[in-house]
């Protein structure tokens, strides 16, 4: 919320799978103390050593973990360099000075602690509670054991009991909230009067030895990193689609017949019923007396409509549905037995059937609502029923392209043009694609990547890596398939590379034009405002013209300025109001005329979670302070082969 907060958190934090085990994701599965050596020290710290092997290992897992997180979207060349590299190796530092100084003060955690903290992690409860039955699946999922877990768990406790009292008790004064709570909530009014470059980008004059000096003074700023030109065969749906045979009106008929009731509402009644049973062991004589009775409610029922409600709550024997009045809802055609469908769809809205014999016994309808069938026709479905027929077609048609492509290109693996023949895809080509990004249109020239159709395609984090994957970068092979979405993939390979350079002068001449023109006009525009902020400075009692409307403007309510100015307008002395100060903004010269300040509010609401940040910023500086004294302490040494592996000499991953 406030500028001069500052959060401080560890560069590199590893999740594994639902659990937060960093103890894993550093140094594999072990105790705090349990820390295995190798013969290759790259850093030495009080009576133990990190180990090139444990470092290289470290790197795996965190790649792996980032991997799995992004699911597969992770660059890898994001912790490929030797600032990342730098913050790994200083974590591991951390966690091993923090280790050595739990077991030398035998730091140590109970288990009945321990059972309480495991019962409390969200990802081993339901329904609230500890779930034995989660807990066990959970590990079992991520390949542990019980005891290696507990025992992980009891070391990354102990670990938070060397540093976390620190941060916990940290307490900033009241007195210095306070008044950090009136700096920030203080009230400036100000009216300012801008001066912006692009009025003044018409009157500057580019020369080309202006270029050309530009250019030398500041080449190095333009060198382009290595970049390849690719060629790409993109299988998708448009590609399935596209020639597809024709689908015959017989087809498209029968696909409408077997889907039917995606097109077609079929009829429904809204039916009461009037139900006389029939015992399982009635007799002949029996079942007769059963219908006369059937017989003779529907010819009351027939006689006055509005007592069917009446009679079914007094005779029906469906106890289900007497009670309210015999209702059963609504019927769809199709789904009761031809025989009652046959009397129940042909009734009219309030009309009363003859007693038909069904399940239970015999039956009298009464139709409450009719609803006949409703829809589209064939005809009137024919082009909606075609392009489902054809996105039928073409679906399976993508499944088949796809396999074919995965075997064509493997067959013949310096070429796309086979595969592209026997598919009838198209090659296509586009340069200018470097490790990190898609170099723009100024960079490359013609037919960049930026500019193309498939830019998100080929900017793919998946597709960059494999680019310059040995195989496909060096030997000029085939990638394989790469799938970019559940309905598209691509097969790359690279055409050409550019090694990293400086370009000509020519080239980037319109790029430094822009450069300079930028430059000028804000020179210009600061050299403007100056000349009018002498001149505003002697006006006391009138606002000059020009200047905009008052802004109520505060440390943590800035109205949107951007944060120069408003530091300029908060580092300025109020002592002698109005009193005029001069800025130079990202767009240009800016004034700020302050006439009025309003004293700040400890009570605002906007300072609710202040004393918490502030503690938890002190508590955090704290924290790192003591955790410096302990390296300090430790004596912690980066050998000369640390700064090798830093630099990825020894890298064995690669």
């Amino acid at each position: 919320m406030f500028d001069f907060i500052r959060t401080h958190q560890r560069l590199m934090q590893l999740v594994l799978l639902v659990l937060i085990l960093p103890s894993f994701v550093l140094i594999g599965v072990s105790g705090y103390t349990n820390y295995v050596s190798g013969d290759h020290d790259i850093v030495t710290l009080g009576d133990t050593s990190i180990t090139q092997q444990e470092f290289d290992q470290a790197r795996s897992n965190q790649l792996r973990q980032m991997q799995q997180s992004s699911q597969g979207g992770f660059d890898p060349a994001v912790l490929d360099t030797p600032a990342a590299r730098s913050a790994l190796l200083e974590s591991m530092i951390d966690r091993r000075v923090l280790a050595e100084t739990a077991a030398n003060e035998r730091f140590s955690v109970s288990d009945t602690v321990l059972r309480q903290a495991i019962a409390a992690m969200p990802q081993l409860q339901v329904d609230g509670q500890f779930s034995p039955e989660r807990y066990n699946d959970a590990l079992a999922s991520a390949g542990l054991t019980t005891r290696d877990f507990e025992q992980s768990q009891r070391g990354e406790m102990a670990l938070s009991r060397v540093l976390g009292p620190v941060s916990y008790t940290a307490s900033v004064p009241s007195v210095v909230i306070d008044k950090l709570g009136l700096a920030l909530t203080e009230e400036r009014t100000v009216r300012l009067l801008a001066y912006p470059a692009t009025e003044y980008e018409s009157d500057v004059q580019i020369s080309d030895a202006d270029i050309q000096a530009w250019y030398d003074k500041n080449k190095e700023s333009l060198q382009l990193p290595e970049q390849v030109s690719a060629e790409y065969l993109l299988l998708d749906e448009a590609a399935a689609m596209a020639n597809l045979p024709q689908v015959s009106d017989e087809e498209l008929r029968k696909y409408y017949d077997q889907n039917k009731a995606r097109y077609v509402q079929p009829a429904r009644v809204n039916v009461s019923h009037i139900q006389v049973n029939i015992p399982s062991d009635a007799t002949e004589e029996q079942r007769k007396e059963v219908l006369a009775k059937a017989q003779d409610l529907a010819k009351q029922a027939q006689a006055d409509t509005a007592r069917f409600a009446e009679l079914a709550s007094a005779e029906s024997q469906d106890a289900g549905t007497a009670k309210a009045g015999g209702k059963l809802g609504w019927i769809t055609q199709g789904a009761w037995p031809a025989a009652l469908e046959q009397v129940v769809f042909a009734l009219k809205p309030g009309q009363v059937s003859d007693a038909v014999e069904g399940p239970g016994g015999y039956h009298v309808f009464l139709a409450n609502e009719v609803q006949p069938e409703k829809g589209e026709t064939f005809e009137e479905a024919k082009a909606k029923v075609e392009a489902e027929v054809r996105r039928q077609l073409g679906a399976d048609r993508y499944a088949d392209m796809a396999t074919k492509l995965t075997s064509l290109v493997y067959d013949n693996p310096t070429s796309l043009q086979p595969a592209a023949d026997e598919l009838g895809l198209k090659i296509k080509s586009a340069a200018g694609i470097a490790r990190d990004r898609l170099l723009s249109s100024d960079e490359v020239g013609a037919n960049a990547a930026s500019a193309s159709e498939d830019a998100a395609l080929l900017d793919d984090v998946r597709v960059r890596r494999i680019l310059f994957s040995p195989a496909v970068l060096n030997e000029k092979q085939n990638s394989g398939v790469i799938e970019i979405t559940p309905g598209s993939m691509v097969v790359v390979r690279v055409a050409g590379v550019k090694p990293a350079h400086i370009p000509e002068v020519a080239q980037v001449s319109d790029y430094i034009r822009e450069q300079l023109k930028d430059e000028r006009a804000l020179l210009a525009s600061e050299k403007a405002g100056q000349a009018a902020l002498a001149d505003f400075s002697k006006v006391v009692e009138e606002v000059p013209e020009g200047f905009g409307t008052p802004l109520e403007v505060s440390r943590i309510n800035s109205q949107g300025l951007d944060k120069s100015i408003a530091d300029a307008i908060f580092g300025t002395s109020t002592d002698k109001l109005p009193v005029y100060i001069g800025v130079n903004g990202p767009q240009g010269y800016v004034i700020a005329r302050i006439e009025a300040v309003k004293p700040g509010d400890e009570n605002n609401v906007m300072l609710a979670a202040l004393p918490f940040q502030l503690n938890q910023a002190l508590g955090q500086a704290e924290e790192q302070a003591v955790l410096q004294a302990m390296r300090t302490a430790a004596k912690v040494t980066l050998l000369p082969e640390a700064q090798e592996a830093l630099a990825g000499e020894n890298d064995s991953q690669n």
